[in-house]
């Protein structure tokens, strides 16, 4: 535990030398001693102390009171003056300072220490309830926004299913196999979407309750990538993209050991969105390559919207979306889960992305995952 440091302000030389040798053996720190409000204000900032011990009467233009006024509202540090001043004038400004302790000139050691004390578990206490408090609130905006998210990702789908089975119901009799599969694909690929929705709200549940399970398992890594292109082909059926599979020679005979259902959590959540900020009939790559130590590299390209440079530092943010990409739904959480799954590997993710031109995610992920404990 690092030592806490209090800083000392008092004018008078003496009784400030007295105090910080009582203070360094109860096992303090005593970065400076200062004699001005002033100088107290330029300083503090960069000692970042735990508790100062303050006197109300300084040399310089500003006294004690109005010096723990400003740093209360600056910095939240807690202040406990030391004075010989008891009137109720002073006693009523000190008091609006809200002060962590008051002690009157001349005390003893016991008592120094006793108000110290005090006042840095008061301290303590204030930050644990303020923490709690800015948590719970960041909780409620989050909650809010989840169920704004899932209330309009699920409309969606649900009209898509809604709207095609009454199509079946009344006129399935008076048309073509074909026109009859368009829309039977329709209806699961909207189940499909509203189960990926519900397995990355369950996932990042158990991310923030850091209850990801990683389970690595041997894996035949070519037919788990056929497998995946397949689920998006049929899922993204209408948008008629070009999805292009390359690998290296006799990727068909690697054996790895990785997190099956976190690899399709990966490579769902990144080729999804590349048909998704992609114009239809577009080119999408997803390009397997070996590496050094051991590692395979994983890339996934398209040639849309691209990704604005101010929102690539936030991607992997919960409930972040970039700020181009207007009307087309998303929930802002694949990434989130993206960016989890990875790191549960032991891997590495990267973007490169460049507005109007397109986006390249490359992964890189050890062959042989090992039991990683986040």
């Amino acid at each position: 535990m690092s030592t806490i440091k209090i800083l000392l302000v008092e004018d008078e030389r003496i009784i400030a030398l007295d105090i910080k040798s009582s203070l360094l053996k109860f096992g303090y720190a005593v970065p400076a001693i200062f004699s001005s409000g002033e100088k107290t204000l330029e300083k503090i900032s960069d000692i970042q102390p735990d508790l100062v011990l303050m006197d109300i009467m300084l040399k310089g233009n500003i006294d004690g009171i109005t010096t723990a006024a400003k740093i209360r509202d600056v910095y939240n540090i807690p202040v406990v003056y030391l004075t010989s001043h008891t009137d109720e004038e002073t006693l009523e400004r000190a008091k609006k300072t809200e002060p962590f302790g008051y002690i009157v000139k001349p005390f003893d050691e016991k008592d120094l220490y006793t108000t110290v004390e005090i006042a840095l578990a008061r301290a303590k206490a204030e930050t644990e309830i303020r923490k709690s408090l800015e948590k719970e609130k960041e909780m409620n905006e989050l909650k809010s926004r989840f169920v704004s998210m899932v209330s309009h990702e699920f409309r969606t789908p649900m009209a898509t299913i809604l709207f095609s089975s009454k199509l079946l119901e009344n006129y399935s009799h008076k048309w073509t196999e074909e026109k009859k599969r368009i829309h039977l694909n329709r209806i699961q690929s909207a189940i499909q979407q509203m189960t990926n929705l519900l397995e990355d709200i369950l996932t990042v549940g158990q991310a923030e309750a850091g209850k990801i399970s990683f389970n690595p398992q041997p894996i035949d890594l070519y037919n788990f990538c056929l497998e995946i292109i397949e689920d998006i082909q049929i899922t993204w059926a209408d948008n008629k993209h070009q999805m292009n599979f390359i690998f290296p020679e006799n990727f068909n005979e690697c054996k790895a050991q990785m997190d099956e259902k976190l690899l399709r959590h990966i490579f769902t959540n990144l080729l999804s969105n590349a048909v998704k900020y992609s114009p239809e009939h577009g080119q999408i790559n997803f390009i397997i390559n070996y590496a050094e130590n051991n590692q395979v590299i994983f890339q996934i390209q398209d040639y849309g919207i691209g990704i604005p440079a101010e929102d690539q530092k936030h991607l992997f943010e919960t409930f972040h979306r970039a700020t181009n990409v207007g009307n087309i739904s998303g929930t802002g959480l694949g990434l989130a889960i993206v960016k989890r799954a990875v790191d549960l590997h032991g891997g590495h993710i990267a973007v490169e992305s460049e507005m109007g031109v397109g986006t390249i995610f490359t992964i890189s992920l050890p062959l042989h995952s090992q039991l990683n404990i986040f």
